[in-house]
């Protein structure tokens, strides 16, 4: 099945409804660079919460961390990353376009958009150098060789550093694991397809210690559970898939990505990483450090540098993922226009329920505001009175509120309302002091 290319229509909602912005956009903006909007920002937290609670909150084995951002720069060697973290870039002198030597065939001439750099005419490509992808600053007064930090490139090397840390503060025994939600940051030489590639992004990483020789089967374990989750915040299993890694680093023993459709000539795209990297972090930051990073089984009296299996979610990509998978256009009977509706899963839909009175007077609004300020420390709840019903109805489907709830003359009289269900449309009536149980039942999950 061949999903359509619906980035262009939502690139236009997230800007229209508040989900995502160009960065400074009132001074042209910052290439790859995003903010979320009022709804954006609820929508990614969801996500993030959601693999919180599946990853930290509902397991024993797996304890949380938030590292800093700025890591002593041995850190970076000890990774690879000063010396390895590089993609070979090229410039144009005609454009002045610059392109990475390795994806030529992804990118467009600047010029002569059917073609590739270096296939039109006028294309002058320079020989290809390494370009590393890291973000160099300066920390203290003086910019010297001395002070130079780097923004973190990923956020698993603040986990490998406090391996011993966690271990012995939480009193965990091995298997266990280390999670962490957090910022990373890599100058990309041609990012884009909006916030699939940025330079700025987040992500949810959580890295399992595991004794060597039981890895393999930690491995699977980790492969199908992250799967699962994926298809428990409604991401359609007809639009992902694994795939095995053909190549593998150099520290890797095993490596598959779950892809998900975006559709169109974007594809099938990485939205999160499952990697065997042996013990090659923890015995890099043993050999740079000078510190022991071993692990005592004392009933054993055994020693030994744990294994890692790795889950890499990049958080920005799978909102991307949750919105592509959401978005449809629908035709309606005895409408003309029809309707576009952002179909989320409801346990991450940005507002749980909208409130509405169907007309300003007879007490309805009074009874809808009251109905609203009550749910509202439950669940995200908006209120309209602004528009016909059915202009209301429409704004929250393009949003993806799960639930409408009007309120009309006979509410005032009887204490009933109306509850719509944006997916079906079927509408119940029911007594207004039920609504936090009925919305309650309908969401979790």
């Amino acid at each position: 099945m061949s999903h359509p290319d619906v980035m262009d229509k939502l690139v236009s909602l997230c800007k229209r409804r508040g989900f995502i912005f160009q960065s400074s956009e009132i001074y042209g903006g910052t290439g790859s660079v995003w903010d979320y909007g009022p709804l954006g920002v609820e929508l990614k937290k969801n996500l993030k919460d959601r693999w919180w609670w599946a990853m930290v909150r509902s397991r024993d084995d797996i304890e949380g961390i938030d590292a800093a951002i700025l890591m002593h720069p041995r850190v970076w060697e000890a990774s690879g990353h000063v010396a390895g973290f590089v993609d070979p870039l090229v410039d144009c002198r005609t454009c002045k376009g610059r392109f990475r030597a390795d994806k030529l065939e992804d990118a467009q001439c600047p010029q002569k958009p059917s073609k590739h750099p270096g296939e039109h005419t006028a294309c002058q490509l320079t020989d290809a150098r390494q370009f590393n992808l890291m973000f160099r600053t300066f920390m203290g007064p003086l910019e010297e060789t001395a002070s130079v930090v780097y923004l973190r490139p990923e956020t698993a090397q603040g986990i490998f550093v406090n391996f011993l840390n966690v271990q012995q503060s939480s009193r965990q025994k091995v298997p266990f694991g280390i999670a962490q939600i957090g910022k990373a940051f890599r100058n990309e030489i041609t990012p884009g397809n909006f916030i699939f590639r940025t330079r700025e992004f987040e992500q949810m990483e959580m890295q399992f210690f595991v004794e060597p020789g039981t890895d393999a089967e930690h491995f699977e374990y980790w492969k199908d559970a992250r799967m699962k989750w994926h298809h428990a915040i409604g991401l359609s299993p007809d639009r992902l898939r694994y795939k095995a890694h053909e190549q593998l680093a150099h520290y890797a023993r095993a490596a598959f990505d779950i892809e998900f459709d975006f559709g169109g000539t974007l594809g099938f795209q990485e939205i999160e990483g499952i990697h065997n990297r042996s013990d090659y972090d923890l015995s890099r930051h043993q050999e740079y450090s000078g510190k022991k990073l071993e692990y005592f089984d004392q009933p054993r009296n055994k020693r030994y540098v744990p294994f890692v299996i790795e889950t890499s979610v990049g958080a920005d990509r799978v909102t991307l993922a949750a919105l592509v998978n959401a978005y449809r256009e629908e035709e309606v009977a005895g409408e003309e226009e029809g309707r576009t509706v952002l179909g989320f899963h409801p346990s991450i839909a940005p507002i749980k329920a909208a409130v509405f009175a169907l007309t300003k007077k007879d007490g309805m609004p009074e009874m809808a505001h009251r109905i609203a300020n009550d749910l509202r420390p439950h669940f995200p709840v908006d209120y309209d009175e602004t528009g016909s019903i059915g202009k209301r109805y429409r704004r929250q489907d393009e949003v993806g509120t799960p639930y409408c709830i009007t309120v009309d003359g006979d509410s005032v009289k009887d204490g009933t309302v109306t509850v719509r269900d944006r997916d079906t449309l079927k509408q119940d009536r029911i007594a207004a002091d039920a609504l936090s149980g009925y919305l309650r039942e309908r969401l979790q999950g």
